[in-house]
């Protein structure tokens, strides 16, 4: 009767592990063209001020298999290690239509391109890049996807990322998320 146990348990850690692969692959999926889930982000990306030396290209960004009813996607970049760990919001894009699949390279840095650009940490409606304080150690920027059941005209322009995320409570479907390091 042990052996049978024994023999059980492995099993059944397997199956439930390997069902909840299968759950997760089902799921909601964001990407970036950009850079990988864990990789650096290219300096093309980052901040085009003069000690920054980045170009402040707004990175690719795709979105697949979203929730049932998902109208709308806000594409959000920031960096929960800026300002001392209080984090620092860079990109707050929203009111993009959930079946465009994409923001290519380039696209939200400004409205328009199907998307309505919010207040970054400097108080600009457009997508400031990453640059952490020189000699930091890398800095790690959350590209964040979240699918609403939310027309993609429904919020007005201008938003910080708090008042979108106090906007998107009860119309929130589900976020996925890729994370990119910066450092200079």
């Amino acid at each position: 009767m042990k052996l049978v146990k024994r023999g059980f348990a492995p099993l059944a850690g397997a199956l439930l592990f390997f069902g909840m692969g299968i759950a997760q692959a089902a799921g909601m999926h964001v990407s970036s063209a950009s850079f990988a889930d864990g990789a650096t982000i290219p300096v093309f990306h980052g901040n085009d001020t003069s000690d920054c030396g980045g170009k402040g290209v707004s990175p690719q960004v795709s979105w697949s298999n979203l929730p049932a009813g998902a109208k709308s996607v806000a594409v959000l970049l920031s960096d929960p290690d800026g300002a001392l760990g209080l984090g620092v919001s860079h990109w707050v894009a929203y009111n993009i239509a959930a079946d465009r699949g994409q923001l290519k390279e380039g696209e939200g840095q400004t409205d328009g391109h199907g998307a309505t650009i919010g207040k970054n940490v400097s108080g600009e409606v457009v997508y400031r890049g990453p640059c952490p304080p020189a000699g930091d150690a890398p800095h790690h920027y959350t590209l964040t996807v979240v699918a609403t059941d939310l027309a993609p005209s429904a919020l007005p322009p201008g938003l910080t990322r708090d008042e979108l995320m106090s906007a998107l409570k009860g119309h929130a479907l589900g976020g996925q998320s890729v994370i990119g390091k910066y450092s200079r």
